[in-house]
């Protein structure tokens, strides 16, 4: 498993220069970026190279600001790997809230986010079934 800062923001100008200076003023580096938005606000997801200390600088410029465990899974960078573990993850009921992907300093593989409901269950079946995972010291050392 790997810590994600959630951040809730309104969807207006400089919401994220006010994330991404807190979390350089706080020596962060972040490792991974997906932004959901709608007219009205936006849920921004970080990976970062230490997700309490993130957190904290966040809420210290009033962000409203959580941490989720997600999972992250190694993909061999070829045709129909990212399939393969999205179709365990199916067949085994478990239904995929979200995901998102960034390329690591390999390039034998890409690294995936994924977001579901019984996180100790996906681990378990994709564990079980050959798929490498992330670990958050896997992150720490990017």
């Amino acid at each position: 498993m790997i810590k994600q800062l959630s951040i809730f923001a309104s969807n207006e100008p400089g919401q994220m220069v006010k994330v991404t200076d807190a979390l350089s003023a706080a020596d962060i580096d972040i490792r991974a970026m997906s932004v959901a938005d709608t007219q009205e606000f936006g849920i921004l997801r970080l990976i970062v190279s230490d997700s309490e200390k993130g957190r904290d600088a966040l809420k210290s410029k009033n962000c409203v600001v959580s941490i989720t465990e997600v999972i992250g899974i190694k993909v061999p960078d070829r045709p129909g790997s990212l399939a393969k573990s999205l179709k365990l993850l199916a067949d085994n009921d478990i239904n995929l809230e979200y995901m998102y992907a960034f390329i690591t300093i390999s390039k034998e593989y890409a690294y995936v986010v994924i977001r579901v409901q019984d996180t100790e269950t996906a681990e378990k079946i994709l564990l079980e079934n050959g798929v490498e995972l992330v670990t958050q010291q896997d992150i720490d050392n990017l």
